[in-house]
């Protein structure tokens, strides 16, 4: 899974007002049609950023959350459409919930948004 590189990127995202929640993360997510891939040519592309502010803890706490999130978003997303970019939010209570809950959750979440694209 590829990364959001900038403002702008984070922006397109959030901006769609596009999301699914659960008790410790909210997913922003948008589904490129094939003209807004960054890279034509290649292969459809998943894309993710994480936003995971102070509320949430300390610079550990947050780096923690931050590898978890990378962790869990790596393993469930073949669960995500084929050009998707999601930004992954944390919620306070993200710092204190156990990995098995955050996966979980991501698990609900990544389908969530796979259910809702199939509609649109």
């Amino acid at each position: 899974m590829e990364r959001l590189k900038n403002h702008r990127e984070f922006v397109a995202v959030l901006k769609r007002r596009r999301r699914v929640t659960d008790a410790d993360i909210v997913l922003h997510y948008i589904v490129r049609t094939p003209s807004d891939s960054p890279h034509t040519g290649r292969g459809p592309t998943r894309r993710l950023g994480l936003a995971v502010s102070k509320s949430v803890g300390n610079a550990v706490v947050r780096n923690t959350v931050k590898r978890r999130f990378r962790v869990l978003a790596h393993r469930y997303e073949d669960e995500l459409p084929a050009d998707c970019d999601i930004v992954l939010r944390a919620k306070p209570g993200a710092a204190h919930a156990s990995f098995q809950s955050l996966e979980a959750q991501m698990q609900t979440l990544f389908r969530a948004v796979t259910r809702k694209s199939e509609q649109s």
